[in-house]
């Protein structure tokens, strides 16, 4: 990258954007814009090279070890699935550089994924954004203030954090035997949030409410927020996040829960009998018994309720009940 003068400016890298999905686009153009220079970017599906003309306009859609070799960062933004294999063929056809920062923000991975670029003299770094993506410009200024996590070799976390600052985010070390831990909390906190927004919002439609979402926005973006901050609040001994459970587990009403699983009993087996279901809720039931289970357990740990009413509620929430 050059400035004015034609002089090329410290610290900036020719950046290239292998898959340019939801994420890889957003971030490419998160570079672009602190000062790198993005300098070429692959992407095979259409909504790709929509995004790579959107996102990244003028910048030049190329095959996949043509933006390796003209890049001094590769920011890799694949699948989990198809990222190991991509890592070694490029390692296989020697398209790896000595010093190259190669970076994939890949939350189930860390670093060690990298290692056939590493062994090739490349700089290996895992960078995953704690965000959901839409792959719109929308998404550039939500990065800011995003936590990243950060897993690389020791002597190069530094550059590791460095781009995130650069971005806007907040970095912090995630540790190779870690990461898987890491990507399962996340995935279970946000990916099953919205399968329980979806169970919820159907049976408000069935209870006749016509906009169950702006119901469900208010209601859920508190308990959300009060469950978030009590969640940091209740770092060691203290209950965490449990603190803000609401509703009858944490009163111990158990006639309040029981009413709960006959009505929603009723409504996984009226939508599974209807000609053309949307999606039965035939999973309804079961996955609020499961979780109150969970908060059961959790509010009797937390002081919330006592044994007898924890025994109660485990009673009535035991399948066939």
């Amino acid at each position: 990258m050059t400035d004015a003068t034609g002089r090329r400016r410290p610290g900036r890298l020719g950046v290239g954007v292998v898959g340019a999905g939801r994420v890889g686009a957003v971030l490419g153009s998160a570079l672009r814009a602190t000062g790198h220079a993005v300098v070429g970017a692959s992407g095979i599906s259409e909504a790709s090279r929509e995004r790579i003309e959107t996102l990244l306009p003028g910048i030049p859609v190329l095959e996949v070890e043509e933006v390796v070799r003209r890049s001094e960062l590769v920011l890799l933004a694949v699948p989990d699935d198809a990222l190991p294999g991509l890592v070694s063929g490029l390692a296989e056809v020697g398209a790896w550089q000595g010093g190259q920062i190669v970076v994939h923000t890949s939350g189930r991975y860390g670093a060690g994924v990298l290692d056939p670029a590493r062994a090739q003299g490349a700089i290996p770094l895992a960078i995953h954004p704690a965000m959901t993506f839409s792959g719109t410009s929308l998404d550039l200024s939500r990065l800011v203030g995003t936590t990243f996590a950060v897993t690389a070799p020791g002597p190069v976390q530094p550059i590791g954090q460095a781009l995130v600052v650069e971005l806007g985010g907040e970095p912090v070390i995630v540790e190779e035997e870690a990461r898987g831990l890491y990507h399962a909390a996340l995935a279970h906190g946000a990916n099953h949030l919205v399968v329980l927004v979806a169970q919820a919002a159907q049976a408000l439609e069935a209870a006749g409410i016509e906009q169950p979402g702006r119901v469900l926005a208010p209601l859920l973006s508190a308990a959300l927020d009060g469950a978030t901050r009590s969640a940091d609040a209740g770092e060691g001994a203290g209950p965490g996040a449990i603190s803000a459970l609401t509703g009858p587990v944490s009163r111990g009403d158990v006639g309040t829960v029981a009413a709960h699983l006959e009505v929603l009993r009723a409504l996984a087996v009226t939508s599974a009998q209807e000609t053309a279901p949307r999606v039965a809720a035939t999973d309804v039931p079961a996955s609020y018994r499961e979780l109150s289970r969970g908060a059961t357990s959790r509010a009797l740990a937390a002081g919330r309720i006592d044994a007898r009413q924890a025994q109660e509620l485990l009673d009535v929430l035991e399948e066939g009940h």
